[in-house]
């Protein structure tokens, strides 16, 4: 599921642009040191992936008829990502941040209904209903600092996102049984 969200957010990323598809799927740590795809304008690389505490204890059942089917539950996380402009020129950078900006405000819920991708991609054939939201992620700068310290050291004008709310479920049921319709008991008296 993290593959398929990067991929529609680079997808309609890049239908937003008018130049030929800026956005790359890449590590802009082996950018900066020579060993990735130096043609990317703008790298989208996930720096992070946390869980969501909120949704962490809820339980997955689901009742069809008379049977109820267990799974464990769901992991419900957020990603970060982050979006560096690596343009020759410094003008086109901060021109290629701002458009990132610019596309996030004007839509930062994505659901299958909303959102253009391949379909036909293999690897994006099994993605059913999904529904994830973007928002601006703005670190302090000794977090910052030590994002970019992490990835190489050399900074580039880049801007984080935050994708919140990714379920990822492999569907396996944990257990089955039927439904309890009725109680039957006695109170004893004592």
């Amino acid at each position: 599921m993290i593959f398929q969200v990067l991929q529609i957010i680079k997808e309609e990323l890049n239908g937003y642009f008018t130049d030929e598809d800026p956005v790359e799927l890449a590590n802009i740590g082996t950018i900066s040191s020579g060993d990735g795809d130096e043609d990317a304008d703008i790298a989208l690389t996930l720096i992070n992936i946390d869980e969501e505490p909120t949704l962490k204890n809820v339980p997955n059942y689901k009742i069809e008829g008379s049977t109820v089917s267990y799974k464990n539950p769901k992991v419900n996380v957020n990603l970060y990502i982050l979006f560096s402009a690596n343009s020759d020129l410094y003008t086109e950078s901060l021109k290629n941040v701002s458009s990132i900006m610019e596309f996030f405000q004007g839509k930062n819920v994505f659901t299958h209904l909303n959102t253009n991708f391949n379909r036909d991609d293999a690897d994006m054939q099994d993605l059913g209903d999904f529904k994830f939201i973007t928002e601006l992620y703005t670190p302090s700068f000794e977090q910052l600092s030590y994002i970019w310290g992490v990835l190489g050291g050399k900074q580039y004008p880049s801007v984080l996102y935050k994708v919140r709310l990714l379920e990822i479920e492999r569907d396996v049921l944990k257990s089955q049984g039927a439904v309890i319709t009725n109680i039957n008991a006695t109170l004893n008296k004592n």
